[in-house]
C-alpha cells in the first residue's frame, strides 16, 4: 500500500499561567493547595465496573490502576502520591454523570480518567465543563467534539478508517453492511465509513443498529445472507460483540468470503468469545497486545504480573495506562502550588511519550492525540496477527467528516 507522508506539527505548547476560558475559574490557590496537601494528589477513575460494558471497562480500570501503582513505586510526581478514588458508574450514562460530580465536587479530583462509550462521555461532560475539570478519555471514539476540559488519548475516525476501508475494499470487494449498537460512536463512524466508502465506489447494502447489551442477532444474520456484503463492518461494542461472533459462526459464515472489520473489537473480546468465533475477522487500531517494542514487552509483562497470567491488553487498556503517564509528565511541570486543571490542561499540551504503540504525542490545538494505525487479523489462539503496521503516526481530525470545521485551542472554527 502507498502511503503518503504526513507532516508534523512543528509548534509546541508554551507553559505558563492560565489564560481564561470563559468557564468559571473555581479553583483558587487555596484549592490548588488542597490537592497537594500532605503529599498527595487526588484523582478520579470512573470505568464500569459492572453492566453491559463492564467486560471491557473493567480492564480499563486496571490499566489506570497499574500505572498509577508504578508511578507512586517510583517515587510519585515530584514526591506527591497520587490518590486514586474509584467509583463503578454501571455502565449507565446517569450514574456516570452522578458519580463525576461527587469526584470533582465531593472530592475534589484533579482530574478524572475514565469512560468507554460516548454516551458516558457526553454525559460527564456538562460536569466537566461547569467545573473547569479535567477527564481523561481513552476510548476510540467518532470526533465531533471540540472541548477544552477532555484529553482525548484513543483514536478518532480518521486514525482508524483512512487506512482501513481501501485495504477492505481492495482485499474482499465493495459491497458493505453496517451493523452497530445503537449510540452516537456507531452512527458517526458509519457516517464516515459512507463518505470513504462514496470516494471508492462503495455501496452499503444495509444500515442497521441494536441496543446495547442485544443479544439476538438471528434477524441480523438472516439480512446479511440475503444481502451476501462483502465485508461486514461492525461497530458493536460490550458483551454483544462476544454474542454477534458466536453467531455468526454458528450460522455457518465464512470470514474468509466474508469477514466482520470491527473497530471495536479487541483482545479483551476474544478473550470472552474464544479464539476459534473471533478467528478471521479484522481489527483496526493503533495497538494490539502483540506489537513488538521493549515499551510494550514490559506493559504486557507488567499487566499479567499485576492482574493474572490470563488477562489480555488491547487498544483501549494501553491509554488508560499511557494517559496516566501524560498526567504525571504535566503536573512534574508545576508547583505544589500551581497543581488545577488548568494548568495541567496547559501542561499537557505538545508532551509526548514512548508508549507501548510507540511515540505518542498530544496536541496542542484539539487535545487529541498522534497515533500509530495497525490492521490485523484475530488468529484462534485467541491474539491478533498484524498484517499492516504503517511507518508513520497520523494526526488526529476529530472533524474529518465534516469540511470545514476544525477544532482548535480557540474552539470549533467554521470554514
Amino acid at each position: 500500500m502507498t502511503m503518503k507522508r504526513r507532516s508534523f506539527l512543528k509548534g509546541i505548547a508554551a507553559t505558563g499561567a492560565f489564560a481564561a476560558t470563559g468557564f468559571p475559574h473555581i479553583w483558587n490557590k487555596n484549592m490548588s493547595l488542597a490537592r497537594a496537601a500532605n503529599g498527595e494528589i487526588k484523582v478520579g477513575v470512573l470505568f464500569s465496573l459492572t453492566g453491559t460494558t463492564g467486560i471491557i471497562e473493567e480492564s480499563l480500570n486496571k490499566a489506570t490502576l497499574m500505572a498509577i501503582e508504578e508511578i507512586n513505586a517510583a517515587g510519585g510526581i515530584n514526591g506527591m502520591k497520587i490518590v486514586p478514588i474509584v467509583e463503578d458508574p454501571a455502565s449507565d450514562p446517569a450514574t456516570f454523570a452522578e458519580k463525576a460530580r461527587k469526584l470533582v465536587v465531593g472530592d475534589k479530583c484533579v482530574s478524572v480518567f475514565g469512560s468507554y462509550t460516548s454516551a458516558s462521555r457526553k454525559a460527564v461532560l456538562p460536569v466537566f465543563e461547569k467545573r473547569d475539570n479535567l477527564y481523561w478519555y481513552p476510548t476510540l471514539y467518532e470526533g465531533r467534539e471540540c472541548s477544552k476540559n477532555v484529553i482525548y488519548t484513543g483514536a478518532v475516525p480518521n486514525q482508524q478508517q483512512d487506512e482501513f476501508i481501501p485495504w477492505l475494499v481492495q482485499k474482499f470487494g465493495k459491497k458493505f453492511y453496517l451493523i452497530g449498537s445503537n449510540y452516537i460512536y456507531p452512527k458517526e463512524e458509519n457516517n464516515y465509513c459512507k463518505k470513504l466508502l462514496e470516494t471508492l465506489g462503495g455501496e452499503v447494502v444495509n444500515e442497521e443498529y441494536v441496543p446495547l447489551g442485544h443479544s439476538e442477532f438471528s434477524s441480523v444474520i438472516n439480512k446479511i445472507k440475503s444481502t451476501q456484503p462483502n465485508v461486514i463492518f461492525s461497530t458493536v461494542v460490550g458483551d454483544s460483540v462476544v454474542a454477534l461472533h458466536r453467531q455468526y459462526r454458528a450460522a455457518g459464515l465464512d470470514p474468509e468470503k466474508m469477514p466482520m472489520a470491527s473497530l471495536t473489537t479487541s483482545e479483551n473480546e476474544v478473550a470472552a468469545m474464544g479464539g476459534d468465533a473471533a478467528a478471521g475477522h479484522f481489527t483496526s487500531a493503533p495497538y494490539f497486545m502483540v506489537h513488538q517494542s521493549p515499551e510494550n514487552e514490559k506493559f504486557v509483562a507488567a499487566y499479567k504480573r499485576r492482574w493474572g497470567d490470563d488477562k489480555v491488553t488491547h487498544f483501549v487498556s494501553e491509554p488508560s495506562y499511557f494517559q496516566v503517564y501524560l498526567f504525571k509528565q504535566a503536573v512534574e511541570k508545576l508547583s505544589g502550588s500551581e497543581i488545577d486543571p488548568p494548568t495541567i490542561r496547559e501542561a499537557v499540551k505538545g508532551q509526548e511519550l514512548i508508549a507501548p504503540q510507540g511515540r505518542i504525542r498530544v496536541d496542542p490545538e484539539n487535545l487529541h492525540t498522534w497515533l500509530w494505525p495497525k490492521i490485523a487479523m484475530a488468529k484462534s489462539d485467541g491474539q491478533f496477527e498484524v498484517l499492516e503496521s504503517f511507518p508513520e503516526w497520523i494526526a488526529p481530525n476529530p472533524y474529518a467528516a465534516y469540511p470545514g470545521q476544525t477544532c482548535t485551542a480557540d474552539g470549533l472554527k467554521e470554514g
